[in-house]
């Protein structure tokens, strides 16, 4: 039986789904939320205990080792994810350092696992179906912070006798989602009967619900999954399918305007998953 799990992000989109997963499979976990975040998180069943901060990526590794200690398993969820912002924000550094000290702190405290939160822009996005052999390649600040947060922590948690997980996500929507975001968008336009703006539609992607999401991000952290584990459906869709998906339930596919807003030139054309992780790959060689 594991024994607690400190969880960061739990009041975010992802975290948020994670804790609920956590809660309903009887874990204890203990949280590590942000000054003013923790409202009635404390009342919640399963939570041992909730510990604010004013941010905790520029805790120290001391801070950290103290927090851990009595702690089995760590899954980091949290780091800034304003939209339309955090792709290229140089808050991605921060995150990295951060983490970089948490992770010091787990070991130092004796934590058994770690399981971090990448993305599946880390990859090569040429290569249209993502395994996790497919070589990393990132090209922005923020993929570009996770797949060094990555590579630092498979190579150094392990020599701590620290198990490592890395999650990596990829389109997820659902409860809780900004609303900025797609399916947002398309749910307030379709739901006030007004038209919404879109591109073709023709891009291909691995489109999952966040609920789903943190279902198999705490299958891979209880089931002692090591590595990188793709946190995907694999079933490659289009976005005009999803949003075609979205206007169903309103009956007004007519309010769909595809093509009115051009198409991101540098947009890969399809980013899809495969779900192998690890232990799969091992039994299969």
């Amino acid at each position: 039986m594991t024994g607690i799990v400190l969880l960061t992000g739990a009041t975010g989109f992802v975290g948020r789904h994670v804790l609920r997963a956590l809660t309903e499979n009887g874990s204890q976990v203990r949280l590590v939320v942000r000054d003013g975040k923790q409202g009635n998180l404390s009342t919640l069943k399963g939570v041992e205990n909730v510990v604010a901060t004013s941010d905790l990526f520029a805790e120290s590794a001391d801070w950290w080792a103290s927090i851990c200690n009595g702690i089995d398993t760590i899954i980091h969820v949290a780091w800034y994810a304003e939209p339309g912002k955090y792709i290229q924000s140089a808050k991605n550094l921060d995150c990295l350092t951060g983490t970089l000290q948490m992770a010091k702190g787990a070991a130092k405290a004796g934590v058994r696992r770690f399981i971090g939160i990448g993305t599946c822009a880390e990859y090569d996005l040429t290569a249209s179906m993502l395994s996790i052999e497919t070589p990393l390649r990132p090209s922005t600040p923020y993929a570009g912070a996770k797949a060094a947060t990555f590579m630092v922590l498979s190579q150094w948690l392990p020599l701590q006798r620290v198990e490592f997980a890395w999650c990596r996500l990829f389109y997820l929507y659902g409860e809780g989602e900004d609303a900025r975001r797609l399916v947002p968008y398309l749910h307030a336009r379709l739901k006030a009967g007004e038209p919404a703006e879109l591109t073709s539609g023709s891009q291909i992607r691995d489109f999952l619900d966040v609920s789903e999401a943190a279902r198999m991000i705490v299958q891979a952290a209880l089931n002692d999954e090591q590595g990188a584990v793709n946190i995907c459906s694999g079933i490659p869709i289009t976005v005009k399918q999803l949003a075609e998906r979205v206007a169903d339930e309103y009956g007004r596919r007519d309010l769909l305007n595809f093509g009115v807003r051009p198409d991101n030139l540098i947009d890969p054309p399809r980013v899809v998953g495969i779900k192998l992780n690890n232990s799969t790959m091992n039994q299969k060689s």
